[in-house]
């Protein structure tokens, strides 16, 4: 589904629903001490990326960047898989573009798998903050200063999927900067906080007129921070699975704008491949600060040596 309106910003929908985000929190806490009872502890160090609300931040090139540092694999649940994208989800297509090992799946399965390697080498997990059945030796949360705590209310009324205080059980905050920063939005001063940046690359130049789509949690971070000319903007739900004719009117509309028709790299895995020959995506790449890695291969070296 799209993300809803009062998701950012409060509004009477929002407050109807209160009631319901009392349970919701009731119920996942409860799930919470459950599967904590039955943790699955791995003799590799486990990297979780991971996020207290509800999509959207901009977690998935993070995860790429950090793969790809320590040479790692990534273990993910392939979340709404498409027949575009076989059988692994649209954000596990793209981690594996990038010749990253990705198992998508059972998470406790794959990291049993996993830890048959001889490796002793981090495992990265994508999401997965809130499973507790699974120990993670370094909890890393996601951020982004435009949505910030979002409405502050939890699911349904609002984007959280916990409270604000379960930031303590991390180890370390990734900050996507902004130059609209959510009012009100702060975090903890006893938790590192490591500042990331955004660029789109997008393979047309600044007077090129183009029709952007995208079917992401918030579609407005990538219409607003694309470096060309933006004609129109068509947003669709996060995760949309792309039809034959969807595309089609896709681009018949950017035909009558005279337009060239752009989406993100999400979205492109997501579309049919006869499409793809036609359709161009904006690469998002995210630089975190040096200090990031320093710090992270530490704190990996640290385990390694406790776990062996």
């Amino acid at each position: 589904m799209k993300t809803p309106k009062w998701f950012l910003k409060k509004n009477l929908i929002s407050c109807a629903l209160l009631p319901l985000s009392f349970f919701y929190l009731i119920g996942s806490k409860l799930v919470f001490n459950i599967r904590k009872k039955h943790e699955y502890v791995s003799r590799r160090p486990i990297i979780c990326f991971g996020n207290i609300l509800s999509g959207g931040v901009g977690k998935t090139p993070i995860v790429r960047n950090v793969a790809k540092f320590f040479d790692a694999p990534v273990v993910m649940r392939g979340y709404k898989k498409t027949k575009h994208t076989g059988n692994i989800g649209d954000e596990a297509k793209m981690l594996s573009m990038d010749d990253i090992l990705v198992h998508v799946g059972n998470r406790k399965s794959n990291l049993i798998l996993l830890n048959k390697q001889k490796s002793s080498g981090p495992i990265i997990m994508d999401d997965g903050f809130q499973n507790s059945g699974i120990k993670k030796d370094i909890s890393i949360l996601v951020f982004d200063e435009s949505i910030g705590f979002g409405n502050g209310f939890i699911l349904p009324a609002g984007p959280l999927r916990e409270t604000v205080s379960a930031i303590q059980r991390a180890d370390a905050v990734i900050l996507i900067k902004r130059q609209n920063v959510k009012p009100g939005f702060s975090l903890p001063t006893n938790i590192p906080v490591f500042y990331a940046n955004n660029s789109e690359v997008c393979p047309y130049d600044a007077e090129t007129d183009v029709v952007a789509f995208a079917g992401i949690g918030y579609p407005e971070k990538f219409f607003d921070n694309l470096p060309c000319n933006v004609v129109e903007k068509i947003s669709f739900p996060d995760h949309y699975q792309y039809t034959d004719a969807d595309i089609k009117n896709l681009i018949n509309r950017a035909y009558a704008s005279g337009a060239k028709l752009l989406t993100t790299e999400k979205d492109w895995v997501r579309i049919p491949e006869w499409a793809q020959k036609q359709i161009r995506f904006s690469a998002l790449q995210t630089k975190i600060e040096d200090g990031f890695y320093d710090w992270l291969k530490g704190k990996v070296n640290d385990i390694v040596d406790k776990k062996n």
